[in-house]
C-alpha cells in the first residue's frame, strides 16, 4: 500500500457515490508498502452508523484484465468463511471503477492490526489460515499465472543491473548470479498446485491476540505451487525484520499450524528448501528494483532488498536444510 496519485475531496465523494455505502466522510492516505496507491474510507454508512472501507487504485505491477480475477476470489473466500475482506461492487454490480486511465476499487475493512514481530501462536495461526485458504479456493474458478515468477526475477534483476545491484550492496549481485541458475536448473513441476496468496507477509495479515482477522492484499495472488506459498510464507514470518535472525520457534509453529489443516506430502516438504530460495530471491529482486525506481516524492516506505538476500544465504546454507523436516 502507498500514495502515488493524489485524490482530492471531490474527486473521492463523486467516487464513494457510485457505491451504495453512503456519503464520504474521510478519506486518509495510506503510506505502507509499494504497489498500489490507498485510502482509508469512512462513510456515513447505509444506515448512517457509519462504515469503513479501503479504496485502492491500481497503479503497477497489476493488469486490469487480472483485476476480476484478484477481486472475484475475495468474494470467493469471503464466502466460504476465510478472514478475507469482501469487495464492494458499485450500483451497476461493478468489481471497479475508472479514475483516467487507472482502476480504482472498494474493499471491506476489517479490523485487527499488523504485527511487526509476530509470536509462535500468532505464526501457527496463520499457518492454519494459509491452509485453510488454499483448500477453500480449490473450487475457485479463476486461473492466472504467477507474474512474479523465475523469468521475472531474471528480469528484475537484469533491470537493476550489476552495477545497481551493486550499489545496494557490494554483495547483492554476486548473491543473484549465483543463485538464480542453481534455482531455475533445481525448481520442482509435478507438485500440487492451487490459488496461492504468494504475499503474505506480516504487513498482509490482520490480528486480534493470537486470532487472524483479516488476509488482505491479494494483488499477487496466482495459480501455482502450493508448497511455494507455504515457503514465501514462512520467509515472511520466521526472521527478524533485517533478516540476521532465524526465528526457530516461529518456524515450527507456522508449519505446524499449516499440516493441523493440510499436512504437506513427502516431496513437498522436500522441495522446501529451494522454494524457500527462490521465495527470498523473488523479494530480494522486487526491492532491489523499487529501491531504485521509486519516485522520490512518493508517499511509500522503501524496503531494504537485503533483509531478503540474508534469508536467501540462510536458505541456501546446507546446514539449515532441517528446519523443514518433519517433526
Amino acid at each position: 500500500m502507498a500514495v502515488y496519485t493524489q485524490l482530492g475531496a471531490e474527486q473521492l465523494a463523486e467516487l464513494i457515490a457510485h457505491f451504495d455505502v453512503g456519503e464520504l466522510v474521510m478519506a486518509k492516505g495510506i503510506a505502507e508498502g509499494v504497489s498500489n496507491s490507498n485510502w482509508l474510507i469512512e462513510t456515513t454508512g447505509q444506515d448512517g452508523s457509519g462504515a469503513r472501507f479501503i479504496l485502492t487504485m491500481y497503479e503497477f505491477r497489476i493488469e486490469l484484465e487480472d483485476l476480476p480475477y484478484f477481486l472475484s476470489l475475495l468474494d470467493h473466500l469471503a464466502a466460504r468463511g476465510c478472514p478475507v475482506p469482501r469487495t464492494i461492487h458499485d450500483r451497476d454490480g461493478a468489481l471497479y471503477r475508472m479514475i483516467g486511465e487507472k482502476a480504482v476499487a472498494l474493499i471491506e475493512y476489517l479490523p485487527g492490526v499488523s504485527v511487526s514481530e509476530p509470536t509462535a501462536q500468532q505464526a501457527r495461526a496463520v499457518g492454519a489460515e494459509l491452509a485453510r485458504m488454499h483448500l477453500a479456493a480449490a473450487d475457485f474458478a479463476g486461473s492466472r499465472a504467477n507474474s512474479m515468477d523465475l523469468a521475472e526475477w531474471r528480469r528484475l534483476a537484469d533491470a537493476c543491473t550489476a552495477q545497481g545491484l551493486t550499489d545496494i550492496d557490494p554483495a547483492l549481485a554476486g548473491l543473484v548470479e549465483r543463485e538464480l541458475p542453481l534455482l531455475a536448473a533445481a525448481w520442482p513441476q509435478d507438485l500440487p498446485r492451487c490459488v496461492i496468496h504468494a504475499d503474505l507477509f506480516p504487513d498482509n495479515v490482520l490480528m486480534l491476540g493470537g486470532q487472524v482477522t483479516g488476509m488482505i492484499d491479494f494483488y499477487f495472488a496466482c495459480n501455482d505451487l502450493t508448497a511455494y506459498d507455504v515457503a514465501v510464507t514462512h520467509a515472511a514470518w520466521c526472521f527478524d525484520g533485517s533478516g540476521q535472525t532465524f526465528l526457530a520457534e516461529q518456524s515450527r509453529a507456522l508449519l505446524a499450524g499449516y499440516e493441523s489443516v493440510r499436512p504437506l506430502s513427502a516431496a513437498e516438504r522436500a522441495a522446501l528448501p529451494v522454494l524457500a530460495r527462490g521465495a527470498a530471491m523473488r523479494f530480494a529482486m522486487s526491492r532491489a528494483y523499487d529501491w531504485i525506481n521509486t519516485p522520490a516524492d512518493a508517499l511509500v516506505t522503501r524496503k531494504d532488498p537485503m533483509a531478503f538476500a540474508r534469508r536467501l544465504e540462510f536458505y541456501a546454507d546446507p546446514a539449515n536444510a532441517g528446519i523443514f523436516a518433519a517433526a
